[in-house]
């Protein structure tokens, strides 16, 4: 990983959590899980820069940085070489590191705020009593789930991976009938391939929702930073009604009530997921942003 950009192996996986910790902003992008998800699709690499710096960069489809991870604020930038190269385009950059960023460099930088690569966030609390007029309907969902239905919460463990990735699939296969895009392929694939390693990477946690014997919802989820989780994956199977409020409330009120935010990640412009991430009431976004060396 020294000095030229390498594929991602899950022996990178210590270097870079060190240099995760360190940095002054958490978003979901800079996870190791999310990372190794998602290297096959956009064709992710990393390596070792100046200043302890981890670079990352997408070769898929076209070459593109994201943002270094580390201490940003302990590193000369005006010596950085990325920084002095003209027309270098920086894609996913953290509010505080493009501010950063901005203050060092002024009008040599374009910067444009990108909506579709803001993180959602919300009061974890919140998200577990669904109280007051706001969550109405989702607290409304959820009684009627627990209702009518003999389910079972299990945390997610290394032996029920298997199950999972059925579930998965067949809810891929169902979406894929009604509306198959890359993306749902795509996914897919970063779902697999995250969950295939449930126990090699790190901090990784989840919860199942199961009915009879079967899995019918799942969620993947990792602390970030010292009060956060996020959740990479969450999948339900909507033919039992209120199962997207089920899993989402009983995964935090099991998993995660130690925490005081939930990072639900972006919509990427996507009007539906858009629809839906603020159905839930975030309470603050994390904004993300294009830059380019002029």
């Amino acid at each position: 990983m020294h000095n030229e950009f390498k594929p991602i192996t899950l022996e990178c996986q210590d270097k870079f959590d060190k240099a995760l910790a360190v940095c002054p902003q958490h978003t979901s992008d800079y996870t190791f899980s999310n990372i190794w998800g998602w290297t096959d699709y956009y064709g992710l690499e990393l390596k070792c820069g100046e200043e302890n710096l981890i670079h990352v960069r997408q070769t898929k489809p076209e070459t593109v940085n994201w943002a270094p991870i580390g201490d940003w604020f302990n590193v000369d930038w005006a010596k950085c070489s990325l920084m002095n190269t003209p027309g270098t385009k920086f894609t996913r950059v953290p509010e505080k590191l493009a501010l950063h960023l901005e203050g060092i460099f002024g009008n040599r930088l374009q910067i444009e705020e990108n909506r579709g690569h803001f993180d959602y966030v919300y009061s974890v609390q919140e998200l577990i009593e669904l109280r007051g007029n706001k969550f109405h309907k989702k607290k409304n969902l959820l009684r009627q789930f627990m209702k009518k239905y003999d389910y079972e919460y299990r945390e997610i463990t290394a032996d029920c991976v298997e199950e999972v990735l059925e579930m998965q699939l067949e809810w891929y296969r169902w979406q894929e009938e009604n509306n198959s895009s890359d993306a749902l392929e795509a996914e897919n694939e970063a779902i697999a391939k995250v969950l295939k390693e449930m126990d090699t990477i790190k901090n990784l946690t989840g919860g199942t929702l199961r009915i009879g014997n079967r899995i019918i919802a799942y969620t993947i989820a990792e602390p970030l930073g010292e009060d956060t989780i996020v959740i990479h994956f969450e999948k339900g199977n909507t033919y039992f009604k209120g199962v997207y409020q089920a899993i989402n409330q009983m995964f935090l009120e099991n998993n995660a009530s130690d925490k005081k935010f939930v990072n639900r990640e972006q919509d990427l412009g996507e009007e539906g997921l858009r629809k839906a991430k603020m159905s839930y009431n975030p309470i603050d976004f994390m904004k993300k942003y294009e830059i380019t060396v002029l």
